[in-house]
């Protein structure tokens, strides 16, 4: 069980994270995670949740004794990493506590290099969590900073844990988890769409239709955890020889299904180079292979 948190920015993200906390008990009392925005409607429904809320940051820095948590777009990370030092180092007798607190960022293409430019002498992790974390489903990796301990960590999978899967990667693979799974939900949407209209050009009504894909996608997702078997394994168990399933199968790769799928998750990892500064496309084929 954690101390207590602090949240820089009160959006769906961050809100989903703070409910994830609680209901797994992995805090035991909301009134242990403090938040700042200045956005007041998050703040007062983060406040009618019991959670402590300020307009400023520097109460987050004082009252947050494990982790503090960035979930602020891009464009103001290094203000933010300012009121943080600031708070630290305006804080007299008390600095030392607050020098304790985990720094986690999930804002992305903010490198740990920059994070750690920004924040001296801090300890820092950054995370890439999906959109899934809304409903407690996230898929999230993270990259532990130079200093970041193995205590550090199991903060971190403690906190990404509470709403889904945290899986540590190498940062110079934060790009690829971005292509995979931080962009995949909308990969996955665009499919339960298409069989949707599938169920529908073959006689289905839109709402059965609709509950029918998601549910298939969902359940088979399910089978792939639980089991533990490749998804190939899983596919040639539902594909009889001969049968409607293989039919359909063959129709997809005549659609290329495979290729443009992995087509996909590369575009997107190059977009994502891309934002972080790798703008040369000569960089990211010879450095990246993509």
């Amino acid at each position: 069980m954690l101390d207590s948190v602090g949240f820089i920015g009160a959006g769906m993200m961050a809100s989903a994270l703070m409910d994830g906390l609680i209901a797994k008990k992995t805090i035991s009392d909301p009134s242990s995670i403090t938040c700042s925005d200045i956005w007041h409607p998050s703040l007062e429904r983060a406040a009618a949740k019991g959670y402590n809320t300020s307009p400023t940051n520097d109460k987050v820095c004082q009252n947050a004794k494990t982790a503090i948590i960035l979930a602020v777009k891009p464009n103001i990370i290094e203000k933010v990493c300012q009121d943080i030092m600031s708070a630290s180092g305006s804080a007299g007798e008390s600095s030392s506590s607050q020098q304790d607190a985990l720094i986690i960022s999930i804002a992305a293409g903010i490198t740990l290099t920059s994070l750690q430019s920004y924040l001296p002498g801090r300890r820092v992790i950054r995370v890439m969590p999906n959109t899934p974390c809304l409903v407690g489903e996230a898929a999230s990796g993270y990259a532990l900073g130079s200093l970041a301990t193995d205590s550090d960590r199991a903060i971190v999978q403690a906190i990404f844990g509470s709403v889904g899967v945290a899986m540590e990667v190498e940062e110079k693979l934060l790009d690829a988890v971005t292509g995979l799974s931080g962009s995949g939900p909308a990969y996955v949407f665009q499919f339960i769409e298409a069989l949707s209209d599938g169920g529908v050009r073959v006689g289905l009504p839109r709402d059965v239709a609709t509950r029918l894909a998601a549910q298939t996608v969902k359940g088979a997702a399910e089978m792939v955890l639980s089991t533990g078997k490749h998804p190939g394994e899983l596919k040639d168990g539902v594909t009889s020889p001969g049968g409607t399933t293989i039919a359909g199968v063959e129709a997809l790769e005549r659609g290329s299904f495979r290729a443009t799928t992995i087509s996909a998750v590369k575009a997107a990892t190059r977009r994502s180079l891309q934002l972080g500064g790798v703008v040369s496309s000569e960089d990211i084929e010879r450095k990246y292979n993509l």
